[in-house]
């Protein structure tokens, strides 16, 4: 009983440690053969700047399809094209903010 008992808090202190981004976005990615990071610099080189691409992210996220998918015809003929976020638009701006830190580059170039 008390190791099921620590074993379950274990595991809702590490669900509850994750953010939105872990939470939502890597869980969902994590077996496809493009990683978030070329993603991110797919709609980076399309779209440019922080506000385009954050804006652009949330538009495809709450209506997704192909014909504003960065990725390639392989790519979604492939895998398809992601089914339609449940997030809220705190969560979703949570997520979108924190992938734009983890693989901005701009503060990163010297």
């Amino acid at each position: 009983m008390v190791k099921k008992t620590v074993l379950f808090i274990a595991l809702t202190i590490g669900v509850f440690s994750q953010d939105a981004y872990e939470r939502n976005c890597v869980e969902c990615h994590k077996d496809l053969p493009t990683t978030l990071q070329q993603m991110f610099k797919e709609y980076l080189q399309t779209y440019s700047g922080e506000e385009n691409v954050k804006a652009v992210l949330k538009h495809y996220l709450r209506h997704p399809s192909k014909s504003i998918s960065v990725m390639s015809e392989l790519f979604i003929d492939s895998y398809g094209i992601k089914k339609k976020s449940r997030l809220n638009n705190k969560e979703l701006n949570e997520a979108i903010d924190i992938y734009w830190e983890k693989f901005k580059v701009f503060d990163k170039l010297k």
